[in-house]
């Protein structure tokens, strides 16, 4: 039997909270014309909130007259949120504020080949020691957000990943929250581990983080591998099962063999991965994308030559993308774009050339903006909105 969710009050808490936290309200005249809330309710739901250390008061608002208003604001400070962001061959971890502002982070060098046990034990084991860099406990820790290179399921188990085959089927949540909190497992139980693409995570710190607020958007990571992640109407497309946005292994025509064992991906021809394997034949010493991407910008010529062309066959792919959902903007990320501008100029060539007039007339191709730090502020994000949805507080406060 299916247990009905219980209702959550109209004028629940996490309506103000929602309008605090996201800088729309910070007076209770701002929030009761905001929320439509009656000024007693506006002042019951103030109070929950600030006993459960969820806001704190900012000082007086400047007035033009009378008493100055009393100001609320988020409280960022009342804990941590850890934000990971593994990838083909390197990974990403980061402590931020509960606001997701990083305040260490650190990297390296991993290849998911590796298995789950190397490279989860790395993330967690990283995660401990920039806590202690900050000067925060592990119980500081109200949420952790992964990022992953693999489809998952709505529980952040992985399904069938094709360039993690020794992944398939393991749970990241439980994997993360027993590492995490050995000695503790009660109070890892109240802590949220969220897990998502790699590429979701980082178009959603580009979206909330990174100034691309669009409606509409298509945010490409290019490393040693190739993804997309859709954000249409605002909000995330994930698909029916969670695997929308496998760019790299959408087929185009050739025959190279691919690391997910098919046959003419995009990735077995574009991808940093493909790059390399090509450069290493030429006798360069190369090991990861941003090895690439170094060469490219000192202006080596094979290596601009092949970024470029690289750009061309994304292009594409795009250009099809654009076709089918016609976004605004199109953000390019990932370590490889660090090439910059061979990368760029090749993708902009082909999708312009080959979208739709109407689709590609005001389409802008653009780098991202938050850089490397897109997937672990996006990590963050994750966990945050999930702690802070605006029913969760509601629910647990009334």
């Amino acid at each position: 039997m299916v247990k009905k969710r219980a209702a959550v009050p109209r004028a629940g808490a996490g309506t103000l909270l929602t309008l605090i936290r996201t800088g729309r309200a910070s007076t209770r005249a701002d929030l009761v014309r905001l929320s439509g809330f009656a000024r007693s309710t506006v002042a019951q739901r103030l109070d929950a909130l600030l006993e459960a250390g969820l806001i704190v008061p900012a000082g007086d608002a400047g007035s033009t007259g009378g008493r100055p208003p009393e100001t609320f604001a988020f409280n960022r400070h009342a804990g941590v949120l850890l934000g990971a962001d593994i990838g083909g061959s390197h990974t990403r971890v980061a402590v931020t504020d509960l606001a997701a502002d990083v305040l260490a982070e650190t990297e390296a060098d991993l290849d998911v080949a590796d298995g789950p046990d190397a490279v989860l034990s790395w993330v967690t084991e990283a995660f401990a020691r920039l806590l202690a860099r900050v000067g925060r406990e592990i119980s500081d820790v109200r949420g952790v957000g992964v990022g992953v290179p693999g489809p998952v399921d709505g529980t952040g188990r992985l399904v069938s990943p094709p360039i993690m085959p020794d992944w398939d089927g393991v749970s990241v949540p439980e994997r993360v929250s027993r590492a995490l909190f050995k000695g503790a497992e009660e109070m890892g139980e109240d802590v949220p581990v969220v897990v998502d693409r790699d590429v979701n995570i980082m178009a959603l710190g580009e979206q909330k983080a990174g100034g691309h607020d669009h409606a509409d958007m298509v945010v490409v990571k290019i490393g040693i591998g190739i993804g997309a992640g859709l954000i249409v109407g605002g909000e995330i497309y994930r698909g029916a099962q969670g695997a929308a946005g496998d760019l790299g292994h959408l087929r185009r025509g050739t025959d190279e063999p691919c690391r997910c064992d098919n046959r003419g991906c995009l990735e077995a021809t574009a991808g940093g991965w493909a790059i390399r394997r090509r450069l290493v034949e030429l006798g360069y010493d190369v090991r990861t994308s941003q090895d690439i991407a170094r060469l490219a910008r000192r202006g080596d010529h094979e290596t601009v030559r092949l970024v470029r062309q690289a750009g061309r066959l994304i292009g594409e792919a795009l250009a099809d993308v654009v076709g089918l959902f016609n976004p605004s903007h199109i953000i390019v990320g990932g370590n490889l774009a660090e090439a910059r501008e061979p990368l760029l100029a090749g993708i902009r060539e082909v999708v312009y050339e080959r979208a739709q007039v109407l689709a590609s007339r005001d389409l802008q191709i653009v780098p991202t903006t938050l850089g490397h730090r897109a997937g672990t502020i996006g990590a963050a994000l994750l966990v945050h909105e999930r702690l802070y949805d605006a029913d969760r507080i509601s629910a647990a406060l009334g």
